[in-house]
């Protein structure tokens, strides 16, 4: 039986990783994000699914831990001096949000016909939005250092200091309880704030100098993660959130020296452990709940939604944000989020909810969390394009010079040197506006304009040039550039940057006059440092890059005339070529008068 209950264990774990490893690259590849990958998997496998788990709440309980490493490396991110920087978004902006999203989704509630007490705290679940997705989203986008990620990375730290106060309140509010115990709730809390900010100030520090003086990375890592959980526990014995535990963890080691090997040895159990908690919101869905009141679930979580971005983006705009930023806001927070599972308990626990009443609620939050991938799907048709500051910038017109270089990236500013130096007299068009900014710092003047359009190309001399230097890192902008000047401007000499190889062969088709491999000679240069580094004479280094030269040069030829493939015995391989144990005593002879007639060699008698 013991077996038996451990094969059974073992298939849900199997199960369990499958249902991530399957469904997460599928949603990724639809565009929707890994976060709805994971919440189907859940469903998929869960009590409402091929009730392979019973017990989702068992699965979350772990899975929660994913959620604090994921705080604690944001807190790794966020040193004091940068908090101290961000307090005007988090305590203004924050707080602005929390409470006029909180007045107009409490308004609504009690417009429903719930209690004032019941709608204030049905209405706060639903203004906490989810960090663990929108900050797995913001990752996703590259948006998390930017200044519009960081806002709403700030509104997200409020919102979770914002869960204290609000279980103080359900304990306040619960029926028949005294005041006594809650003063003492509060000071254990604070104390637990207090002990936790000594021991990162006077002991973490120390303890992992010692650590690494051990030079034993696995207790390294054991120590990484006793800080993390040792932090979530003390808050969570002190009545505060966990995940707020590990965030001021990770801000009291966010200036220490070991800093980046705490977050290399906890990335992997919070990357995990993320995609856990994912798997178990999508099994917490109660189908049985959501078939019986599935109108009323759907259009709560619509009207909510809506009701909450509408809050945010007004917010947003009258703290002075631009439409677009306010947008993009009101569309990633207007879930709720993993925080309103412990208020909405909490507040059941306590008598203010009835269970019907807090399996709706829940229902509806993790409806809107499965429905926020597909908001920030469609946010690529709502958004308008970021439009380009053209200040400072002057788009090309009536330019002249002898030679037209089309992009000045870092290849064209380099390959532009040798021009300058000579005397040339370059014009010199782009398309990156900020760009275009830092080069007048430099000393160049540097003008807008899209080389793949063929008046600009016109109003940048183009026809009165001795030769264009295409330059671009787009290898289909360089295609399109080149098919213009061979039509319009047969006479240009034309230079142009290739991708690759394969793009190499098509430019040399295409009739260009000369064309580089935009990492050919670089890498030729790194080879021959390296060979010099490991104790090859540099002549015979040098030797050794000219023959390589030569084969590349020979190979090119033959690939010109016979394609990609030709040529391939020209490069140094790393499989090592079979060679026989021992040498042949005789010469090779055919074997019959057939083998014979096509090898030339003498049958055997």
């Amino acid at each position: 039986m013991a077996i038996e209950a451990h094969g059974n264990d073992l298939v849900r774990v199997v199960a369990l990783l499958a249902a991530g490893v399957v469904a997460v690259p599928v949603f990724r590849r639809l565009g929707l994000g890994s976060v709805l990958g994971y919440l189907a998997a859940g469903l998929a496998i869960g009590p409402f699914g091929l009730k392979l788990f019973t017990d989702s709440q068992a699965i979350l309980h772990v899975a929660e831990l994913g959620v604090v490493l994921f705080l604690f490396i944001i807190g790794l991110e966020m040193q004091p001096s940068r908090l101290w920087k961000l307090r005007g978004e988090i305590f203004g902006l924050g707080a602005a949000q929390v409470a006029g999203c909180g007045l107009l989704l409490a308004l609504a509630c009690t417009a429903a016909g719930l209690a004032p007490a019941v709608a204030f705290f049905a209405a706060m679940g639903f203004v906490l939005s989810s960090t663990a997705i929108v900050v797995q989203i913001l990752e996703e986008r590259g948006d998390v250092a930017t200044p519009r990620g960081q806002r709403i990375v700030s509104i997200l730290l409020l919102e979770d200091l914002a869960i204290v106060p609000l279980l103080a309140l359900v304990a306040f509010l619960a029926p028949g309880e005294g005041g006594g115990l809650r003063w003492q709730e509060i000071a254990l809390g604070l104390a637990s704030l207090a002990a936790l900010a000594v021991a990162g100030k006077y002991l973490l520090s120390p303890l992992f100098r010692v650590l690494a003086a051990a030079k034993a990375r696995e207790v390294m890592t054991a120590a990484a993660l006793l800080v993390v959980l040792g932090a979530a526990l003390l808050m969570q014995l002190g009545g505060l959130s966990m995940a707020m535990g590990a965030f001021l963890a990770g801000v009291l080691l966010s200036e220490s020296t070991f800093r980046h090997q705490l977050e290399a040895d906890v990335e992997p159990f919070r990357g995990i452990l993320l995609g856990l908690f994912f798997i178990g919101v999508g099994m917490s869905l109660d189908l049985s709940v959501f078939a019986r009141d599935w109108l009323l679930i759907l259009g709560g979580t619509a009207a909510l939604m809506l009701l909450k971005a509408v809050g945010v983006y007004v917010v947003a705009r009258l703290i002075c944000a631009k439409h677009p930023e306010s947008l993009y806001r009101a569309v990633l927070l207007a879930q709720g989020g993993e925080f309103a599972f412990v208020l909405y308990a909490a507040a059941a626990a306590a008598g203010i909810f009835e269970p019907r009443l807090s399996a709706l609620l829940t229902a509806m939050i993790i409806v809107s969390m499965a429905l926020t991938p597909f908001g920030v799907f469609a946010l690529r048709w709502l958004m308008p394009k970021d439009a380009q500051s053209m200040d400072g910038v002057e788009a090309a017109s009536g330019l002249g010079g002898s030679v037209l270089v089309v992009g000045f990236g870092r290849f064209g500013q380099v390959a532009s040197q040798s021009l300058l130096a000579r005397g040339f007299d370059v014009a010199i068009i782009d398309t990156d506006t900020e760009m275009i900014r830092s080069a007048a710092d430099f000393g160049f003047k540097i003008y807008y304009g899209d080389g793949t359009r063929l008046d600009v190309l016109k109003a940048s001399g183009a026809e009165n040039a001795r030769a264009i230097a295409v330059c671009v890192d787009d290898r289909a902008a360089a295609d399109r550039i080149v098919a213009l000047v061979k039509a319009e401007f047969p006479h240009l000499k034309l230079l142009v940057r290739s991708f690759d190889r394969e793009h190499s062969l098509k430019l040399i088709g295409a009739g260009v006059d000369f064309q580089v491999r935009e990492t050919f000679h670089s890498a030729m240069a790194f080879g021959e440092a390296a060979l010099v580094q490991l104790g090859v004479p540099e002549e015979e280094a040098v030797t050794i890059a000219a023959d390589i030269r030569k084969r590349d040069a020979e190979r090119l030829e033959l690939e010109i005339a016979g394609g990609l493939a030709a040529g391939a015995a020209l490069i140094h391989g790393n499989v090592p070529k079979p060679t026989p144990f021992t040498a042949p005593k005789k010469a090779p002879q055919a074997l019959s008068e057939e083998t014979a007639a096509v090898t030339g060699d003498a049958k055997s008698k």
